[in-house]
């Protein structure tokens, strides 16, 4: 038998519905949606939504997955943002050495075979980048791609494996062949003209990686990067809504421009969100934070302190996005993006469900079926 939570409100991922029973499985699914009770139920006072889905966090629980490629960090960083409604996410690894590539791959690996809650794959941010627009990114780091890493690219024990390139840096030939490995590409961090775009998107490339920042602008003449995102409606495009990465003008302009669900909130976050802690350092230079804003020592913005229920708040007060669309910006498009059956709570779906109060603070979090979160 099951567990059955009566939800006084539910979001469904299409409607909001009222007095919902939700049985959960003991293999970690949904068995029943509004259907009878088991042995064992619960009430939940609030909204209970699917699980957010993040494919960007690069740390979390003051732990960097570039200092610390370790399951144990996995398991910190995933309990982190389960405090703010992520039930999935990449860990990301932004461009570094190639041992610590691959011992983040083996930490994934074993990760995913331990079960760690939220870990569902892995993001490689880099660091086949260009160097004008590098961003934070290590620069000595940034290389072409190499045997090595493609074969590290087509390790099936990794789950979902995204990879951001810049489309200068790496042939379509490459784009091509990674594809074929299974390997979801994403543009970001380049300079490329839109004809090189292009040819990346036609190459089997499906996203951007946070839409508007470290790519070429949109001219007049020359739509760039920024250009060909908003005008190719196949694209998936993330977007940073923490007020600092993009303002609500460029996010409500995203949103007139792309069809629905091809905007995915993503955080970037990196080590300080979940913790007190308000400098960290990065490779030879040192983080800070003030207020929600973190800044690189050398003057650039160094990832960002969001979080996936902030991320849903913004856009819905800032650009006037509807509260159900903008949960699905954050769990339902996600979803769609990898290729999971994600984002919804229906028969079948994993149990990955986020419990909000009347603020939209998170009150509880499950990953598969299993309580990851519960505010005191």
């Amino acid at each position: 038998m099951g567990v059955t939570l009566i939800a006084e409100k539910l979001f469904d991922g299409e409607r909001i519905l009222a007095d919902v029973a939700v049985t959960i499985g003991e293999d970690g699914t949904i068995s029943t949606v509004g259907g009878g009770v088991s042995s064992t139920v619960e009430c939940l006072p609030g909204l209970l939504v699917p699980g957010l889905i993040d494919i960007q966090v690069n740390g979390g629980g003051g732990v960097l997955f570039n200092q610390d490629p370790t399951v144990a960090a996995l398991e910190r960083i995933g309990e982190a943002h389960s405090q703010f409604g992520t039930s999935a996410f990449l860990p990301t690894l932004i461009t570094d050495k190639l041992p610590v590539m691959q011992q983040a791959a083996d930490a994934v690996s074993e990760a995913l075979s331990a079960g760690v809650p939220g870990v569902i794959g892995v993001h490689f941010e880099g660091p086949h980048l260009s160097e004008a627009k590098k961003g934070t990114h290590e620069q000595g780091f940034i290389r072409s791609l190499s045997d090595e890493e493609l074969s590290l690219y087509a390790r099936e024990d990794l789950g979902i494996r995204l990879l951001t390139l810049a489309p200068e840096c790496v042939a379509v030939s490459d784009i091509r062949k990674l594809v074929a490995l299974g390997v979801h590409v994403c543009l970001g961090h380049s300079n490329a003209s839109a004809d090189l775009v292009e040819a990346a998107l036609d190459a089997g490339a499906t996203g951007f990686t946070h839409l508007y920042n470290a790519m070429s602008p949109l001219h007049s003449r020359e739509p760039g990067m920024v250009g060909t995102a908003l005008i190719r409606d196949d694209a998936w495009c993330g977007l940073i809504a923490d007020g600092h990465h993009v303002s609500p003008g460029a996010i409500t302009l995203a949103l007139k421009a792309k069809p629905q669900g091809k905007l995915l909130l993503v955080t970037d976050a990196m080590s300080l969100v979940g913790s007190e802690a308000t400098h960290f350092p990065l490779f030879d230079r040192v983080v800070t934070r003030e207020g929600d804003k973190l800044t690189s020592s050398t003057g650039e913005l160094a990832g960002s302190h969001l979080n996936m229920i902030g991320a849903v708040r913004n856009i819905r007060d800032w650009c006037g996005v509807e509260l159900p669309e903008a949960l699905r910006m954050a769990s339902l498009y996600p979803a769609q993006f990898l290729g999971l059956g994600g984002g919804v709570i229906t028969e079948g779906a994993r149990a990955d469900m986020v419990l909000l109060d009347e603020t939209l603070r998170v009150s509880r979090t499950w990953c598969r079926g299993r309580e990851t979160y519960r505010r005191a």
